[in-house]
């Protein structure tokens, strides 16, 4: 059994060597002193991530991403991210960044939130952008064939 899925709720990830990404996903949480028991990521649309995002956090917006730490213990790490390929589609419009680039940050993001990083205060947004840049640019270095 993989460590990591990729689900589709109803929309299919529109990015390349989805199994690169499967794969590098355990070198984040190894490098960041996690071990990893399993992840699932749920690929859906805006619509279906605000229902989401109304019934277990109680917020009325559209978001990118959200991650759930389904651990039974801070041994071994076990997590649900949504991501919404909507929002991620219209965010890498918006920031003017590659499709492909804007999915790798959501995807890590989520990963970065249940190694035990925030994203509420400004310090800790940018400690989390680094972060996202430095696990986006490793990528990057270990699949040099896919620039």
């Amino acid at each position: 059994m993989s460590k990591v899925s990729f689900n589709y709720a109803d929309r299919k990830l529109p990015l390349k060597h989805k199994r690169k990404v499967r794969d590098f996903i355990p070198y984040i949480f190894s490098s960041e002193g996690k071990k990893l028991h399993h992840l699932n990521y749920v690929f859906c649309s805006d619509e279906y991530l605000l229902q989401i995002n109304q019934k277990f956090l109680h917020h009325n917006t559209y978001t990118d991403t959200i991650t759930f730490n389904l651990s039974a213990s801070n041994n071994s790490i076990t997590g649900e991210i949504y991501i919404s390929c909507d929002r991620v589609k219209e965010n890498a419009l918006r920031y003017q960044e590659k499709l492909s680039e804007e999915f790798l940050r959501v995807i890590f993001h989520g990963v970065l939130h249940l190694c035990g990083y925030k994203d509420k205060k400004e310090a800790e947004i940018e400690t989390m952008r680094l972060k996202e840049d430095f696990y986006i640019k490793m990528f990057h270095v270990k699949h040099k064939d896919l620039l």
